[in-house]
């Protein structure tokens, strides 16, 4: 066997160990990736994204689509190390450090769960968002949200239960309700009036003393919304809050006169607040791939993600400012009638 021959032998047996040891060995990173877009005007799987029972809505065309991004890796599943350096030559891909999507003793169960509890929260935001924008009233409500086992309201209050009052005062807000309790000396009874379902109940508990003595009965609260009538939304397994800005237009679309796009195909992201606010997310580069590839020519950024985005648009994007649910019906209805709207690259 000549020599030339036999260093060709090695070198094709070193890359394929090297190929080996690269796809199997595991690494600490996560690819992150284009997602799927859905028309939240539209429907997934025959189902319509948004449903709307006891009000009037109105037929709409066009596409204001949600974008994601997938991800592979974490860790019960970690990619090797070739997924990992494909993922740093591509400009679509962005690989990041595990802990950047699953924080240190976490599970990938428990960050699903936590995208589920988020998109869920989201969703409900939207609506007050929507409602907010349209200037149709709703109201909010003190809520439980869980109890702690062993404290004094624990088997005395369920997960759902409206709090009217504390005392005799109106439950306005969870401060409201944390400062009547803790007024009390620890041992003294804290009555409760709920709404249960469509029943009303007293109830009335002891407070106990936390590790500081500050008085408390166990109770852990959120605020919950009471709409003139029922908003569904159906995304699948889509998680996380980052959609709440086009769930919102999706609704205001629905529910006023003609098509807020005009026919066009509009993609967007961002967080929603109830009073309207657009927050910043994550994953911009991917999304706006995404929002490409799903055929959209616009792109609705949150204002805070602008300096990033300008770094990479996709050809064939624009990018429009927002930094309010009515900002971005605005800049709709100026591409729809031919004007321009804010753009992300303007100073």
């Amino acid at each position: 066997m000549s020599r030339r021959v036999l260093t060709l032998m090695v070198a094709g047996f070193l890359t394929l160990t090297l190929a080996v040891v690269g796809t199997l060995l595991p690494v600490p990173y996560v690819v992150l990736s284009p997602g799927p877009t859905e028309n939240t005007i539209g429907a997934v799987k025959g189902k319509p994204v948004i449903s709307i029972e006891g009000r009037q809505t109105y037929p709409t065309t066009g596409a204001l689509s949600l974008v994601t991004v997938a991800y592979q890796g974490g860790p019960s599943a970690r990619i090797g190390l070739f997924s990992a350096l494909r993922g740093w030559v591509d400009p679509t891909i962005a690989v990041v450090p595990e802990e950047t999507i699953f924080p240190p003793a976490t599970t990938a169960k428990e960050v699903e769960e936590q995208n589920t509890q988020e998109m869920t929260g989201s969703q409900d935001d939207a609506t007050a968002a929507a409602l907010t924008e349209l200037k149709i009233p709703y109201r909010t409500v003190v809520t439980v949200a869980s109890t702690e086992k062993d404290l004094p309201a624990d088997g005395k209050f369920k997960s759902g239960d409206e709090i009217v009052s504390v005392d005799g005062v109106p439950a306005e807000d969870r401060e409201t309700v944390s400062a009547i309790v803790r007024k009390h000396k620890v041992g003294e009874q804290v009555t409760f009036v709920i709404n249960r379902g469509d029943q009303s109940q007293t109830v009335a508990v002891p407070t106990v003393a936390a590790t500081d003595g500050t008085p408390l009965v166990g109770i852990s609260m959120q605020v919950a919304y009471k709409f003139p009538f029922k908003v569904s939304i159906n995304v699948g397994d889509v998680g996380g809050p980052s959609a709440g800005m086009m769930f919102s237009l999706g609704i205001v679309d629905k529910l006023t006169p003609g098509a807020m796009t005009g026919g066009k195909s509009i993609a967007g992201t961002g967080t929603i607040t109830p009073e309207g606010d657009v927050g910043p997310i994550g994953g911009i580069q991917q999304k706006m791939v995404g929002a490409r590839d799903s055929g959209a020519t616009v792109f609705l950024t949150p204002a805070d993600n602008c300096a990033e985005a300008v770094k990479a648009i996709p050809q064939g994007l624009t990018l429009v400012k927002v930094a309010t649910l009515h900002e971005a019906a605005q800049a709709i209805d100026k591409i729809r009638t031919g004007g321009s709207a804010p753009s992300c690259s303007a100073s």
